[in-house]
């Protein structure tokens, strides 16, 4: 039987604060890279519409990077209207649209997250 770790209380929501760690080592070497080919981008959109808009807004490029864009959307479940108001809101705040951004610093390797998620290539 599996230990029962619920009642342990932890010293902070962080753990060791690892994640955390490596985040911020990383978010730094990347922020001084980009910062120096484009000035800053993503502390703008944050301070523009709030750190959860703005993560909530690049999570949905992401996907729709990922997932094949609006039909991979739609399979997904999302509703149409969503993804309107998502590609409308992208637009208005980043001024392109979601298929046509490319994220500084960001390579997208479509075939290699496919085959983590186990789904067969279309052929």
């Amino acid at each position: 039987m599996a230990e029962d770790f619920r009642s342990d209380r932890m010293a902070t929501p962080e753990g060791k604060g690892n994640a955390k760690g490596s985040f911020e080592r990383a978010w730094d070497t990347y922020a001084k890279g980009v910062n120096k080919v484009a000035g800053p981008i993503t502390n703008p959109l944050a301070k523009k519409v709030g750190a959860s808009a703005a993560v909530d807004l690049l999570g949905f490029w992401l996907v729709w990077q990922t997932e094949g864009g609006y039909e991979g959307l739609r399979n997904l479940g999302m509703s149409r209207s969503a993804i309107y108001r998502r590609i409308g809101l992208f637009r208005k705040l980043m001024g392109i649209h979601p298929d046509e951004y490319k994220m500084p610093g960001v390579t997208i390797d479509v075939a290699a997250y496919l085959a983590g998620t186990g789904i067969p290539p279309k052929v």
